[in-house]
This record gives C-alpha cells, structure tokens and sequence, in this order.
C-alpha cells in the first residue's frame, strides 16, 4: 500500500510539473502603451481598452478573441487591461490563463490618467470597455461596448478597398 501512494503522489507532482506557467505580463506606462496605438504597416490594429473588474469588458472580450482568430492575417487585437497593479498576478494572470486568451494581452500602469486618456481620444470620459480600431489610413475610437456582429461589421469597414 505504501508503494502505491508513493507512487500516486509522484504521479501528481510530476502532472503539475508539465502544467504550463503563465507568460509574464508586458506592463507599460502610457508611453510604452503608444506605439501600439499608432502602428503603421499593412495590418488593421483593434485596440481594447479592458479590466477583469469590468462586467460589460470581461462581456465583449469573446468577440475580440473570435475577431483575432477569424481574421489573424489581416487584423491584430491587443487587449490592454487597466486592472489594478496589486491585483496583476492574484486576479489578471488567472484570469487570462482561465479565459485562454489568445490576443496580445498587455498592461497600462500609468497613473497620471488626466494626461494619457485625451492622447487616446480628445472625447473620451476615461469609462471602459472602450476601443480603438485603426489602419494606416483610418482610426475611429468607439465609446461603447460591442456585440460580434456589430465589432466585425465595423471591422470590415477597415478591410474593405
């Protein structure tokens, strides 16, 4: 009997031994945050603007996941969470890794918010979910949440010629 618990509790450490850690979160001030904002190559850049604490974001966040995978070689999503920094590994890694989220997942920590929210949007009242969608030759900033019908169709206003 002792040779099979010794051998079942070694079973289980060496299972949570291949359990894939958590990639470390890219967190930026808000001048780190601005080349994402204004990239200019060929690819269309949908930029969201979230938290985990953030009921209608954590809502939307499977429309831009569905919008990354069904469009990958033209569109870019990058999810910057505006989660507090004391919760960054207690509540924003699990919740990516739980989430499996596949977009670009990167953190403003920046707290002086007066200066950077109108560099994003002149109108912009600081309120989330928000999002940026631009290209080299078009950028609308969207003040609202978004269902998948209504991100893509917006989206492809980006994509058409």
């Amino acid at each position: 009997m002792k040779y099979v618990l010794l051998t079942f509790t070694l079973f289980i450490f060496c299972c949570k031994s291949d359990q894939k850690e958590p990639a470390p979160l890219e967190i930026y001030d808000f001048m780190g945050i601005e080349p994402f904002l204004n990239r200019e190559d060929s690819k269309t850049y949908v930029v969201n603007f979230w938290a985990t604490w953030c009921g209608p974001c954590v809502k939307e966040l499977p429309h831009f996941e569905k919008i990354q995978k069904n469009y990958k070689d033209d569109v870019e999503v990058i999810l910057i969470s505006l989660d507090f920094p004391h919760q960054y590994k207690t509540k924003l890694q699990p919740f990516i890794q739980k989430h499996q989220l596949t977009s670009k997942v990167i953190v403003l920590d920046d707290p002086d918010m007066n200066a950077w929210i109108p560099k994003i949007d002149p109108d912009w009242d600081g309120a989330i979910p928000v999002t940026l969608i631009y290209n080299a030759s078009k950028r609308v900033f969207y003040n609202r949440t978004f269902t998948y019908k209504e991100l893509e169709s917006e989206l492809k206003t980006f994509l058409s010629p």
